[in-house]
């Protein structure tokens, strides 16, 4: 039996073990399952790999797409560039153990975004400067977006969201939630921006699926702003994952 499977902590939040039970019942794939793997420390993904001998790929979630570098044999030049790694092959032959790192949150956060971009999204703010973000800055280079990092906390090429003008927000089309506010079950939370400022012509994209509005949409939304959540990207991403998993090409 293929296992594969999801690292992270906490992993209640979830919806990647449900998206696969469900794939595989309905592509009548019966010699794999997916499961839950909720790490409290890092650390323990060599005893998993070790233990878990019929594991054959890994999807990497917060907070770990960062501090999993450490365990991989080979990674991928767009997960470099991008800084995170959300998928891991795992190759086992003559009792050796090969760790290969992929980043299909690349391909998942492009193929849902391009839909919703217009000749006049010229630049975008990503807020958050987490895993996630790594992704969704290599996406927009590749779209010649500018973008500006925003953060909690001041550091290199990112500003604080003290730092947010009036200026800025009028001349940024398209606004990227990457951080976990607002994510279930903390729903009553949201990103601290000059809503009021938004309008019709902005894009808010939150790569938060659970739940399918959180209050950062909600406040575009009210605003007439485009509104797009995370759930077209898991999806795109998770089927990029198990291509990933199962072409010898990879």
């Amino acid at each position: 039996m293929r296992k594969y499977g999801l690292i992270g902590f906490p992993l209640e939040h979830s919806f990647s073990a449900a998206y696969f039970h469900n794939k595989f019942k309905l592509e009548s794939i019966t010699d794999a399952i997916y499961k839950n793997y909720p790490l409290e420390n890092i650390e323990e993904l060599t005893s998993l790999i070790n233990n878990e001998i019929e594991l054959c790929g890994l999807n990497v979630t917060i907070p770990y797409k960062k501090k999993v570098f450490k365990f991989l044999d080979s990674i991928d030049q767009q997960a470099k560039n991008a800084g995170s790694v959300n998928v891991i092959k795992i190759i086992r032959f003559d009792r050796k153990t090969i760790l290969k790192g992929y980043n299909s949150d690349i391909y998942g956060f492009r193929q849902s975004l391009l839909p919703y971009l217009d000749n006049n999204v010229k630049q975008a703010l990503i807020l958050g400067t987490g895993g996630s973000s790594g992704a969704v800055a290599y996406v927009l280079d590749s779209l010649n977006i500018n973008k500006i990092f925003v953060s909690r906390t001041p550091g290199d090429n990112r500003i604080t969201y003290r730092d947010i003008t009036d200026a800025l927000i009028k001349n940024t089309r398209l606004i990227v939630n990457t951080t976990p506010i607002g994510m279930y079950p903390e729903t009553d939370a949201k990103p601290e921006i000059p809503y009021d400022l938004l309008t019709k012509s902005h894009i808010l994209y939150d790569l938060i699926y659970n739940p399918e509005k959180t209050l950062f949409l909600k406040e575009g939304e009210k605003r007439g702003c485009m509104i797009i959540n995370g759930l077209s990207m898991l999806k795109l991403q998770a089927e990029k994952s198990w291509e990933i998993w199962n072409d010898p090409l990879y």
